[in-house]
């Protein structure tokens, strides 16, 4: 009987978003993404000058233009595919409370966290929305989990997920997506396209690469012969980051006769900024710009159940 009466929660996270399309709010969002640690390398008081001095000067407004051309009537793309994640997850799991957070942005972990300790959960599962690890990402979640059970005595059971980038629903999901997109019109190559990291965050140890380059074997050793390539996009900063470049990438196939182009972004489970803008239209100009004719992206999970019912699977399967 004890085991029916533990209450048990499921948290997933996913990293944030601006509350509105606007150069204010662009600009706390970016303050505070920024300003962690693992996700800029450098010393603190010299980075903070560097990023209140010059980047929270500039880079507001710009992106807030951008993130105006993603915005729809329900605010932001990554938020509300969050969200309805999270509405699919809790009505195939009716006890459990399953609950969404954001790195960056509300609602914050902390805040999140606190909600599950005073329903005085006892066992909880914490999804962080990237199928591969990095400590830029699930790192930063997990840093941020650590310090909060560091700093109470509610301890709870909690089952933490690093990655899944193997898993058979989201290899099975790109595999069946992307057969299906190729059939309705031919291509002559499939670009996988993953968040960028600094080159130097893999020499410290980082296996993020490894893990985009194994999730793209999976998917590909499922689809019909065809020619494929793995780059990087996003790039932030002067320094050296992940090669080859999403942009080069595209800029350099029409030249090799690839002229339809089909781009799939794994790394990502709901679209956002860096797919809508930057895949779909900036590097969409870019490959056309080259001589390419056809270039079509191939949208995430977005409100697709299967992205829940993968989360569901490592809940009821955590040693799977």
């Amino acid at each position: 009987m004890r085991s029916v009466l533990l209450k048990k929660g499921l948290m997933i996270v996913n990293l944030g978003t601006p509350d509105e399309a606007n150069p204010k709010k662009v600009r706390e969002f970016l303050a505070y993404f920024l300003s962690d640690s693992r996700v800029i390398k450098m010393p603190k008081l010299f980075w903070k000058m560097i990023l209140h001095a010059i980047i929270l000067r500039v880079r507001p407004k710009k992106s807030a233009e951008l993130y105006k051309k993603i915005w729809t009537k329900d605010g932001s793309p990554l938020l509300e595919y969050t969200k309805a994640q999270a509405k699919y997850i809790q009505q195939q799991l009716p006890d459990v409370q399953v609950e969404y957070a954001m790195s960056y942005s509300t609602p914050f972990i902390n805040d999140v966290l606190d909600s599950f300790i005073e329903n005085e959960t006892e066992f909880l599962t914490i999804v962080p929305l990237y199928p591969q690890y990095s400590g830029t990402t699930v790192g930063s979640i997990f840093d941020t989990v650590a310090q909060y059970f560091l700093k109470s005595d509610k301890i709870v059971n909690f089952t933490f997920f690093r990655s899944y980038y193997s898993h058979p629903i989201y290899i099975n999901y790109y595999v069946k997506k992307i057969k299906a997109a190729i059939a309705e019109s031919p291509v002559d190559g499939i670009l996988f396209s993953y968040h960028g990291i600094p080159e130097r965050y893999e020499k410290d140890g980082d296996n993020y690469r490894m893990e985009c380059q194994k999730t793209t074997d999976l998917i590909v050793e499922q689809l019909p012969e065809l020619a494929t390539y793995l780059s990087f996009q996003s790039k932030f900063g002067p320094g050296k980051w992940l090669q080859p470049a999403t942009s080069d990438c595209l800029q350099a196939l029409p030249s090799e006769g690839v002229k339809r182009i089909l781009v799939v972004a794994p790394g990502f489970v709901v679209d956002c900024l860096e797919t809508i803008e930057e895949l779909g239209d900036e590097n969409r100009h870019y490959f056309l710009n080259a001589g390419g004719v056809e270039y079509r992206y191939l949208a995430p999970f977005n409100a697709d159940k299967e992205l829940g019912d993968l989360i569901i699977d490592l809940y009821t399967n955590p040693t799977k």
